[in-house]
């Protein structure tokens, strides 16, 4: 079946009492595609062979409850992300707060009114849309990270660990753990620009000439017009980083020749992280440096290419750092 054809979200509804489920399939018939099931067991099982999307799942039923069935299909890696409606009657005493405290996201009661069913399935299935919508996000995001490090860095862990220690040198300087996660994402598209970057230049072995320089730093503009017009925080800030992870602390950076607290933070945070891992890591015009031998050229550029406050909580999580650089060591890619 081609991918073009798209299909109905699939609901799954757990009953034990036959009229219920036929007045929900009245209901929701036409607008997806509905799985019944009459006890908790038989629900596992479905999930076990079926894709769903939702599930309306009844409390009150024999031999397994629907707060029993909802604690496993929490528990299960697998099914964990399905959103879970409790459907109760009036007339029963639920302690609706259990409920919420084992991941279902509503209650809907008996007896039900459609259009109130409709809707809460429609917002929450929105909700799902959602999240999946910034999964590919995030997923092309990574590949576009990867995609400008493929020339040099084939492997593209050279993104992930930069990425990595931004976010841990962010967390240190006291950003939110949002914004923090924001930047771990956004910093993978540090040097997209170097996609434009001739081979001759980006892989050159020697010292670059004055005019391979000058094309070499076009890399942040190119990176940042790629980036430009955003209509999202996440790439806003993906531009930000672009332009101005080169800049320095004195001013002598790349390039606009911003200087101290003109630099944004997310850009000196970048600059750091970045430096730490290009040292670090063998390039086919380069080996790698020791570890000691960075953090020393981190420590005598503070102040000067980098910023001091920065450099000295880097230091300070030099730990985490190290965890990652092995989490996220090169591998060797087999060409044959």
């Amino acid at each position: 079946m081609s991918l073009l054809n798209k299909t109905l979200p699939r609901i799954l509804i757990v009953d034990d009492e036959p009229a219920n489920l036929k007045v929900l399939r009245q209901v929701l018939q036409d607008s997806y595609r509905l799985t019944f099931a009459r006890s908790g067991a038989d629900a596992l099982e479905l999930l076990e062979k079926e894709e769903v999307s939702l599930i309306l799942l009844d409390i009150m039923m024999p031999d397994m409850t629907g707060f029993e069935v909802c604690e496993q299909v929490k528990a299960q890696p697998h099914t964990a992300h399905i959103p879970v409606i409790f459907v109760t009657a009036l007339k029963d005493t639920i302690d609706e707060e259990t409920g919420f405290n084992l991941g279902a996201v509503d209650y809907i009661t008996k007896p039900i009114v459609p259009a109130i069913v409709r809707a809460r399935v429609k917002t929450h299935l929105s909700l799902v849309q959602a999240d999946v919508l910034k999964a590919t996000q995030v997923d092309l995001i990574q590949r576009l990270g990867r995609a400008a490090e493929y020339k040099d860095n084939e492997t593209g862990m050279h993104v992930l660990r930069m990425s990595h220690y931004a976010h841990v040198l962010a967390l240190a300087a006291g950003i939110d753990a949002e914004a923090a996660n924001e930047l771990l994402l956004a910093s993978q598209m540090h040097d997209l620009g170097k996609i434009a970057i001739p081979d001759n230049i980006l892989l050159k072995p020697g010292r670059l000439n004055d005019d391979e320089f000058k094309q070499m730093k076009a890399h942040t503009l190119i990176g940042a017009d790629i980036l430009s017009d955003p209509r999202s925080q996440l790439v806003a800030l993906a531009y930000s980083i672009a332009m101005t992870h080169h800049e320095k602390w004195d001013g002598s950076g790349y390039p606009k020749g911003l200087k101290g607290l003109e630099i944004p933070l997310e850009g000196r945070i970048a600059a750091i992280a970045d430096v730490f891992d290009a040292l670090t890591s063998e390039r086919p015009y380069k080996a790698a440096w020791p570890v000691e031998e960075a953090v020393n050229l981190l420590q005598q550029e503070s102040g000067k290419h980098f910023d001091p406050d920065l450099v000295s909580l880097f230091v300070q999580e030099l730990p985490k750092i190290l965890d990652i650089k092995h989490q996220f060591a090169e591998q060797i890619i087999n060409k044959n």
